[in-house]
């Protein structure tokens, strides 16, 4: 349910669960991990979804079983973050729950019109991970995280792209425009790729 491309220094990882707005179980999750964990050979890595939902968060019976208190959730977003290639998320829908955190921690975010992004932890009576909100405070103040956090707003896109929550909206192919926006990079030489990324940390 975790898919893979790779082409030449291109990594396309695709959440495919459609029937189930590409939730995500504690194996998928694992496997995310091990994915980025073994991404410092890539120069691009681009996470998306299949169908028209990028990820509901944790699938409903593993969350009440424990997963949405996982750790996984932070090993998984530590390792998007501490990916030494353009790491992009291509948001082909609906951005909600844990599965925020992966997308904080890449470098940039494109979405289609249309997605809705929320993280309703306090209605839920879950904590965020621990590194999500200094993140999304990074991006978009701490006023707008609480915003979402706390008040458990949904976000729509027009209102996510002024906020600084996503970069670029895409009405077409959002990992079409992700990997034109990866040409310079992946045509690059490697170092200079990695010395820009470090001097922009």
């Amino acid at each position: 349910m975790i898919e893979l491309q790779r082409d030449n220094g291109l990594w396309v990882v695709t959440i495919n669960r459609p029937d189930k707005a590409n939730s995500l179980t504690s194996g998928m999750l694992e496997r995310l991990c091990e994915i980025y964990e073994s991404a410092g050979d890539a120069r691009v890595v681009i996470l998306t979804g299949a169908g028209k939902v990028f990820s509901a968060g944790a699938d409903l019976d593993e969350a009440r079983a424990g997963l949405a208190t996982s750790g996984l959730w932070e090993r998984l977003s530590g390792a998007v973050a501490a990916c030494p290639g353009l790491t992009i998320a291509a948001l082909n829908g609906t951005l909600a729950g844990g599965a925020n955190g992966m997308v904080l921690a890449c470098d940039i975010r494109l979405a289609v019109p249309g997605a809705k992004f929320f993280y309703p932890v306090m209605k839920l009576g879950y904590l965020p991970q621990p590194s999500d909100p200094g993140r999304m405070a990074a991006l978009i103040g701490p006023s707008r995280t609480k915003l979402i956090l706390m008040g458990g707003q949904k976000i729509l896109s027009d209102e996510a792209l002024s906020f600084g929550l996503v970069d670029r909206l895409i009405d077409g192919d959002v990992v079409a425009a992700a990997k034109e926006i990866a040409a310079d990079t992946l045509g690059a030489k490697p170092e200079i790729a990695v010395g820009i990324k470090a001097l922009c940390a």
